[in-house]
């Protein structure tokens, strides 16, 4: 994600080479990738040391000091998670994001947020599908219309240990696909490419994977699937930017705990949707395709918004208003005692500014300590 995003910038039509005329300062680091050549590495200094001296050098620029990083923008490519070291703890990630308070100034843009941090944003895992034309887009959403969907639902992955994290929710989710003659999985009935798995089916299994987010989340809306989630932060409470509102236009959400507990037939739950509303929903995520894909960087003459534009907009409206506190002379705060920032984007609408109980909140501040 950080190399498209580089090279979606460097082609960027409103590029300034004054950044006094700049509106938003973007970082070319790719902080995934540093990250992920030292994440295991025990040495606490090798690990971080490429982004302390990054940060150390911003810190001296002047357009850092110009407004103390709140018009910076940093691409991470990887899950918040990787950059969130405290400075004085041995665990995991870096302390790209902890190092110095005013580095918390700037945008965060990842693959995976934090919902309490208020300074990181996700955006949608990449896929293969780079596309250079209106057209190819176009013809792909038509495509993915006229799919023959054999299978009510299917799940694209394979299972976790089961005491660990997240294993026993996909333990059961691949238990009642194969008792099912409705559902297909990887290996089942030789189903090898996820992508043509996923392109076979009314629903797609979205459960928690490594982390709460799944790339497969954007190669089922490529496919036209309509995304099941258990868990509000795998998709809900991340891509506020790119996904709508209304989460029940586009997706099914069946609680983990349900899930895990036996409470729950996953089958049954699909079943009783009626199929006018079934074919409403997959036309909202086929209408999704063009703004949580990357098109290809060097393609010229497209009007459809993707992923990078959509992000860069919000981004650039960030900002301004982050510009607008600070010339009044306040603090402009998009998080609630640092652990709220989700909901801004997700309950807000502009000239708002109280936020009070959410149906999610139990999921965020159940996990809170453990997160």
């Amino acid at each position: 994600m950080s190399i498209i995003f580089h090279a979606r910038m460097r082609r960027y039509e409103c590029l300034t080479a004054d950044p006094a005329a700049a509106d938003v300062v973007y970082i070319p680091f790719y902080a995934g990738l540093d990250a992920a050549m030292h994440l295991s590495n025990q040495d606490l200094a090798v690990r971080d040391a490429l982004s302390r001296d990054l940060m150390d050098w911003v810190a001296r620029r002047p357009e850092w000091r110009a407004m103390g990083g709140r018009d910076h923008l940093l691409v991470s490519g990887r899950g918040t998670w990787d950059f969130l070291r405290s400075p004085d703890s041995t665990g995991w990630g870096n302390t790209l994001m902890t190092y110095d308070l005013a580095i918390r100034n700037a945008t965060f843009l990842s693959t995976e947020a934090s919902p309490r941090h208020g300074n990181d944003f996700a955006l949608p895992f990449p896929s293969h599908f780079h596309p250079t034309s209106d057209a190819q887009v176009t013809g792909w959403q038509d495509r993915m219309r006229r799919r023959d969907r054999a299978w009510l639902w299917c799940f694209a992955g394979w299972p976790r240990a089961q005491g660990i994290g997240m294993g026993p929710e996909r333990a059961e989710i691949i238990e009642q696909c194969g008792n099912s003659s409705r559902c297909s999985m990887l290996g089942k009935l030789n189903h090898y490419v996820p992508m043509r798995l996923l392109g076979s089916a009314e629903f797609c299994m979205q459960p928690r994977g490594d982390g709460y987010t799944r790339k497969s989340t954007f190669d089922a809306i490529l496919a036209g699937c309509i995304p099941v989630f258990f868990h509000p932060v795998s998709a809900y409470l991340q891509y506020t930017w790119h996904l709508p509102r209304d989460y029940r236009s586009y997706s099914v959400f069946i609680p983990h705990g349900e899930v895990v507990a036996r409470n729950v037939s996953i089958e049954e739950v699909l079943r009783k949707i009626p199929s006018g509303r079934v074919a409403q929903m997959r036309e909202r995520v086929i209408q999704l395709i063009p703004t949580v894909m990357y098109r290809h960087p060097a393609a010229k003459e497209v009007t459809f918004k993707d992923a990078f534009d959509v992000a860069l907009e919000r981004v650039l409206h960030r900002v301004a208003k982050r510009r607008r506190a600070v010339a009044d002379g306040r603090e402009y705060v998009d998080s609630v005692d640092g652990r709220d920032s989700w909901k801004y984007d997700l309950m807000l609408e502009d000239g708002q500014n109280k936020i009070g109980p959410h149906e999610f909140d139990q999921y965020v501040y159940m996990n809170a300590t453990k997160d």
